[in-house]
């Protein structure tokens, strides 16, 4: 049977390895009984290894020849392929409005795009496994301290626990990717609210990150500013706020909880507290 053709421009690297398609599957046996959403099957190596379970599964692959491939090869899954791109799917009708775990082999090109997609999503989806680039991974699940810890460790990390399962080499790949792979496992924390603005939060962690080499007291200066014009209140004199010793420190030595107290504290000096 006519195998697919990997496309450069949707990032695609066929896994080829049985056992590594399977130790990946194994990984959704973290939320038993809940609904699969695989994202980009491609050929179905992984997918042969979640029908078996026996758990409701959809895949969704916006590659048509992905999706050919799969209904002739899988085809107890013909009313379960959603030909879509994952990035705009509405993730509310998928199952439903039912909680479900994501998994995949994901596109190394869009996988921050998914774990920010996750994380709009994250009263859907309790449990997230799957395949993206090590350096990637590593940034997940990275503490305050670490060079590696960034926007994407604080965002997802304030909702959710990085497990870094393991580390896949390029040669069982086709094509072989020209950087080594990892496997995680992303589980929603007991956190149910921030205990601040999120979208502030977002922007305070943006921001600061924008500039990890500086203190937080350099990007925060221009923010503020920016807030005072957002607001329409006359530039305030924001010196003895940014003189403040926790504003000496760099981002990546701040915790979550940190920053939630950060996003509070510049909330209340731009007045918009309350």
């Amino acid at each position: 049977m006519k195998s697919v053709r990997p496309k450069k421009f949707l990032g695609q690297h066929f896994l080829t390895d049985q056992r590594v398609a399977s130790a990946i599957a194994d990984t959704v046996d973290a939320a038993p009984g809940l609904p699969i959403l695989e994202v980009g099957p491609g050929m179905g190596v992984l997918t042969q290894y979640l029908v078996p379970k026996g758990r409701e599964l959809k895949v969704v692959e916006i590659d048509f020849e992905s999706v050919a491939y799969l209904r002739r090869t899988h085809p107890e899954l013909e009313d379960q392929i959603i030909e879509d791109d994952f990035l705009t799917l509405s993730l509310e009708r998928v199952f439903g409005g039912r909680p479900f775990v994501l998994t995949g082999n994901y596109p190394y090109n869009i996988s921050s795009q998914i774990f920010f997609k996750m994380l709009d999503n994250r009263d859907l989806i309790p449990c997230c496994t799957g395949m993206i680039q090590k350096e990637v991974a590593e940034r997940l699940a990275a503490g305050p301290g670490s060079k590696t810890y960034g926007i994407l460790s604080v965002l997802v990390q304030a909702w959710y626990d990085v497990t870094y399962l393991f580390t896949v080499e390029p040669g069982v790949f086709n094509p072989p990717p020209k950087v080594r792979s990892a496997v995680v496992r992303l589980t929603r924390n007991a956190t149910a609210r921030l205990g601040c603005d999120e979208r502030l939060f977002r922007r305070v962690v943006k921001t600061t990150f924008n500039q990890r080499r500086k203190m937080m007291r350099g990007p925060l200066r221009p923010f503020l500013a920016q807030l005072d014009a957002e607001t329409g209140r006359p530039a305030a004199d924001h010196t003895a706020f940014l003189a403040q010793p926790l504003l000496t420190r760099r981002p990546e030595q701040l915790s979550v909880a940190e920053f939630v107290d950060l996003t509070n504290a510049v909330a209340a000096e731009a007045g918009l507290a309350g």
